[in-house]
């Protein structure tokens, strides 16, 4: 398909990671998986992809420290990333926001505005000023 858009994904859910793709493929987009935070340099100068998707909380990804390796490496510090955690986890939210994130969201959120989410987050260059939910495109 010539005019798909790449969507990074660190999610190893099935279960979410079946959602995303159910959201996005209608629209356009393919989704990549990100296995590691070293390989993110590499595929986002293989794919140039329109967005990152990260959970922040899932146990089989290391979340921080692929957002860290997106945010400090110039070549992808202006990819948009959506980040998704659970609502009670104050301590990851503030971490991703530290780390950069563009926007994070909570975990029900998430399932209920996927796309449209991913959108804000490719669109909106400006703080989205939500509450609870990041400060913006940080480019």
């Amino acid at each position: 398909m010539e005019n798909t858009k790449t969507v990074l994904v660190g999610v190893t859910d099935i279960f979410f990671y079946t959602k995303i793709r159910d959201a996005f493929r209608p629209a356009g987009y393919a989704l990549k998986r990100v296995t590691s935070s070293g390989s993110v340099a590499e595929q986002v100068a293989a794919l140039a992809p329109v967005a990152m998707v990260l959970n922040m909380n899932d146990p089989g990804f290391d979340a921080a420290n692929t957002l860290r390796a997106v945010k400090d490496d110039p070549a992808c510090q202006r990819l948009p990333v959506l980040a998704f955690a659970n609502h009670e986890e104050v301590d990851t939210w503030r971490q991703a926001r530290a780390l950069g994130i563009d926007k994070i969201v909570s975990r029900n959120e998430f399932s209920a505005r996927t796309l449209p989410l991913l959108e804000e987050v490719i669109l909106s260059p400006l703080p989205l000023g939500e509450e609870g939910q990041g400060e913006g495109r940080n480019v």
